[in-house]
């Protein structure tokens, strides 16, 4: 990919530049240079790409086909993205940086999530009522909610618009994607595989653009009945304040600080592969990124020495390579964030055992970092750095390993390592997050719920309860009597 690709928007079926011609380049964030172009959508072209989904909810081609057929599409959906799951991660990698050995591979599992919700499709179904009325005949049946709107950030690009666009296509919804403006190039790569599916011109588009001119228009827009959004609570606050507007319903997922608490039983193997998983995967930039390591007093020694062999034969290197295990950030800024608040940590006390700089070389390397913390209160505890900075806090007794954890405005995930099923049940049912690992982390399925609790948003995605998120209610009521209705102004 030497070469500069450009990409356009997918509205209504047609590949198209932005009305008022604003383009923007996309830096590899592994060399710093310009890869590729795209065009931004403008406020015309989000009233075309609404009008065209609010149109296609009404089209006979869309409408009126059987939750099976709908189911179908998903699964021919699925087939073109396993199939061209190589393609799409390495556009991924070379546009956000993350490790081609993780994008490829979480494109081609994402294809299960289009699966499942292919299986769901036609098992959407209403009840029929035990009504207290005499000669009432009433049922319900879920209907599609309509026009959604999906944000999906960069960092998780192919996984966090199956989780939104899996569940709304199942229940009959359409959808307009909104792509980052930072890395965009998978998304729009990724609607081709919509438009080779075979779905409706309308169903789903996929655009992208600046908040001012795109995202602002597209959250406030009057014909917009949901809105599905992953990102940063700043931003959210925003999102929250539009849907005003239109009254959508709206679901949240955001940031986190996640705890992941190692208590003196467990296996020091698998609790320091937990840590690493959790802090360095992803070069940190997940948001369940278990970044509050709380370390039971007695082991942190013999921990952090285990972690710290560990990384001695840790690579950090060309996203691309197949033998890196950490590559670049995905922007600048996310460096300059870290040096930040890890300078703010040392003056508080912290020792950096290892790691701490940005790497002398092209695009944005950032060292793996490992920081001991002496008190709840040290600023990489606090801040979520969306980087590869893992903070270690020791403490004494289970209750103040709890009490630490959930000391914390955000609570998407959580992590326990301990050899006590007692314990495993006890600490997990206690800890203030949507999501709890027991000796594992990072782990993920189409099946199971994901979302948080507090600054870490409202709502879940995945699981068989998200698809009811994407419909509506509709209550029914028959007489069966050959009696007339009777007078309403005559009580009786």
């Amino acid at each position: 990919m030497t070469q500069r690709t450009h990409f356009q928007l997918f509205i209504d079926g047609i590949w198209t530049e932005g009305s008022a011609g604003q383009v923007m380049t996309s830096q590899n964030p592994a060399t710093g240079e310009d890869w590729a172009s795209f065009a931004c959508a403008a406020p015309d072209d989000v009233d075309r790409a609404i009008a065209a989904a609010h149109r296609a909810l009404s089209d006979p081609a869309w409408r009126d086909i059987s939750q099976t057929a709908r189911g179908k599409l998903l699964s021919r959906l699925a087939d073109l993205v396993e199939k061209n799951a190589a393609r799409l991660g390495e556009i991924e990698t070379t546009d956000s940086g993350k490790l081609l050995a993780e994008t490829a591979s979480q494109t081609a599992y994402v294809a299960d999530y289009y699966r499942y919700y292919a299986g769901l499709a036609d098992k959407i179904e209403g009840a029929v009522l035990p009504i207290d009325k005499p000669d009432m005949h009433v049922f319900t049946r879920r209907e599609p909610i309509g026009v959604v709107v999906a944000v999906v950030p960069w960092n998780a690009q192919m996984f966090l618009t199956a989780t939104k666009l899996g569940p709304a296509l199942a229940a009959g919804c359409t959808v307009v994607l909104k792509a980052s403006e930072i890395a965009p190039a998978p998304m729009l790569e990724f609607a081709r595989l919509i438009e080779q599916a075979g779905f409706p011109p309308g169903v789903v588009s996929v655009i992208t653009g600046d908040a001012e001119n795109c995202a602002i228009p597209l959250t406030r827009h009057p014909d917009v009945d949901r809105i599905a959004f992953t990102g940063g609570p700043e931003t959210a606050r925003h999102v929250v304040r539009n849907s005003a507007e239109n009254f959508a319903v709206t679901t949240l997922e955001l940031g986190g600080k996640s705890p992941i608490l190692v208590f003196d039983d467990a296996d020091l193997e698998g609790a320091a592969n937990g840590l690493i998983a959790g802090n360095f995967g992803a070069s940190g930039q997940s948001c369940v990124a278990g970044s509050r390591g709380l370390i039971h007093r007695p082991i942190l020694e013999a921990l952090i020495a285990k972690i710290e062999a560990k990384m001695q034969s840790v690579v950090v290197g060309d996203p691309l390579d197949a033998g890196t295990h950490i590559g670049p950030l995905c922007t600048g800024a996310q460096i300059a964030k870290i040096e930040t608040t890890l300078a703010a940590a040392k003056e508080q006390g912290a020792k950096i055992r290892f790691g701490g700089e940005r790497l002398d070389r092209p695009g944005n390397y950032m060292a793996p970092t490992l920081v001991e913390c002496p008190n709840p209160n040290t600023e990489t505890l606090k801040v979520e750095m969306f980087g590869p900075v893992m903070s270690l806090l020791p403490f004494d007794t289970e209750e103040e390993a709890i009490a630490l954890a959930n000391e914390t405005e955000f609570g998407l995930g959580s992590g326990v390592f301990t050899e006590n099923l007692a314990r495993a049940h006890r600490v997990s049912s206690r800890l203030k997050a949507g999501i709890c690992w027991v000796n594992t982390y990072r782990a993920v399925s189409p099946i199971a719920p994901f979302g948080g609790y507090g600054q870490s948003g409202y709502g879940r995605e995945a699981g068989l309860e998200a698809i009811q998120d994407y419909t509506r209610t509709k209550t029914t009521w028959i007489n069966t009597s050959d009696t007339p209705m009777a007078n309403p102004f005559v009580m009786r």
